[in-house]
């Protein structure tokens, strides 16, 4: 029904190019309010994938501690060559 009875349309005052009006301004805020919430978070994932990464640093320098050597124990064993004896 509305495609048979065209009619023209009129732009907004944004579309059309007035600038200084209220509705201009207030599509302005609009996109400025969005575009802070963007970047406020994707400020928050990279930092907490910057946090992560110094976690992981952090640890990863925490666990470089040298290899502790096993104590030797009084029994002779089969690797020191002055204990083994041959039976024959």
């Amino acid at each position: 029904m509305i495609a048979a009875m065209p009619q023209s349309l009129f732009a907004c005052a944004a579309c059309f190019g007035k600038s200084d009006s209220a509705l201009a301004k207030g599509m302005n805020w609009g996109i400025f309010s969005l575009l802070a919430v963007v970047v406020f978070v994707l400020g928050c994932f990279a930092t907490f994938f910057i946090y992560l990464a110094r976690r992981a640093a952090a640890t990863a320098a925490t666990n470089q501690t040298p290899p502790v050597m096993p104590e030797t124990s009084s029994k002779p064993t089969l690797s020191d060559d002055k204990h083994i004896r041959i039976l024959v």
